[in-house]
Order: structure tokens, then C-alpha cells, then sequence
């Protein structure tokens, strides 16, 4: 994270640390960093950290905010430069913004439980038999589970409520059941009978 040391003797070479945002320094303990010190006003400056580095303002302190010697009112700094807060000499050791996005691991469900039959109890809902499974995560699913979406003109979509994509029966499509008629059309051949229509 971006760092200043105070070089001036009295402070010892404090390390201030800045936070993201607007860091307000002054004699004021109202500041995020105060610096007791006479010729620093109670509202003096405002560092703004952001991911693209460092500006400093000026908040019309009595005795000026300088940047390498130049009196600014606003200015962007680098590492390496001195910025002086009245008689109070600061160090700009980095000006780096380290954004580190917290890692959440998302906790998975238990493994399906398989039954004497074969059949799996659905991880979420342990009364239910899984039904699906994803295509893309392998997550096994019941029918409570898999979200259904109709296309206008088109299939009935199944899919995964983890990751989106396109859920399976499990075991493959289920064939329709035939009725005794069609059954008995696709063995038994009459010569008056020419698909679905009668010669």
C-alpha cells in the first residue's frame, strides 16, 4: 500500500500508511493522520489513494502544501518525491494501491447418496431422486434443482442453477412409450394399409 515517512528529526521516521480514498492530515485529531506539529494547520492536505497512484490537495493551509519545493495546490505524486506540510518533511516511499479481492471458496455439496436400485438422492434436497446432471460441472440434479427455460418457438432448456449451462436426464432421453396401435403397425403389414393411408 502507498507509504510516507516523515523525515523531519522530531518524528523519528514515522511510517504513515494510506488507506484507499481520502486520507485528511492536520494537527486535527478529526484527521485519519495527525501531525501535532505548529506550523501544520488542523485541516492542512488530503491524500487520495487510488488504483492509478496518489494526489495530494491542498486544503488552504496556513503555511502551504509543497511538492519538491513548489507550493501546489493540487498535485499528483511519485515515489521519491518530498512533500513538505509547513515545516513537516514527508518521504513518498511508494504509491502503490494493492486491491486484493478476498477469495471465497463456496462451500460444495456432500457426494449424492447411491441406492440399493442405483438410483441417486439429490445433494440439495434429500428426499428427492437426481434426475439431471450438468454438462459443464457435473453436478448431479433433481428436478427441483434445474431451472426451465422455453424458448419462443423452441425447446424446453434444463439448466444448471450452479453454473448456467445445459442439464441432462440422467441415463440419457427416456423413449417415449409407443401405444398398442404403433406397435402393432411397425410388425404387422397389411397389403390394404400404405403408411397411413388406405389404397
Amino acid at each position: 500500500m502507498a507509504r510516507l515517512v516523515i523525515k523531519s528529526n522530531e518524528f523519528g521516521d514515522r511510517v504513515i500508511e494510506l488507506n484507499l480514498g481520502v486520507n485528511r492530515f492536520g494537527r486535527s485529531p478529526k484527521n485519519e493522520v495527525q501531525i501535532e506539529h505548529p506550523t501544520v494547520s488542523a485541516k492542512h492536505c488530503e491524500l487520495v489513494l487510488a488504483d492509478d497512484g496518489v494526489v495530494v490537495r491542498d486544503c488552504d493551509s496556513a503555511n502551504g502544501t509543497y511538492v519538491d519545493a513548489q507550493r501546489i495546490k493540487e498535485a499528483k505524486l511519485s515515489a521519491g518525491q518530498i512533500l513538505q506540510l509547513g515545516q513537516v518533511e514527508l518521504l513518498v516511499e511508494t504509491t502503490d494501491a494493492i486491491v486484493a479481492i478476498p477469495k471465497f471458496d463456496m462451500p460444495r455439496p456432500a457426494p449424492p447418496v447411491v441406492l440399493s436400485d442405483g438410483s441417486l438422492i439429490c445433494p440439495r434436497h434429500p428426499k428427492a431422486r437426481a434426475t439431471h446432471q450438468c454438462t459443464h460441472c457435473r453436478e448431479i440434479l433433481c428436478d427441483e434443482c434445474v431451472h426451465l427455460l422455453r424458448r419462443r418457438g423452441g425447446k424446453l432448456m434444463r439448466l444448471c442453477p450452479l453454473c448456467s449451462h445445459e442439464c441432462v436426464l440422467i441415463g440419457g432421453e427416456k423413449r417415449k412409450k409407443q401405444s398398442f396401435f404403433d406397435r402393432w403397425r411397425r410388425t404387422v403389414r397389411l397389403p390394404f394399409f400404405h403408411g397411413s393411408k388406405q389404397l
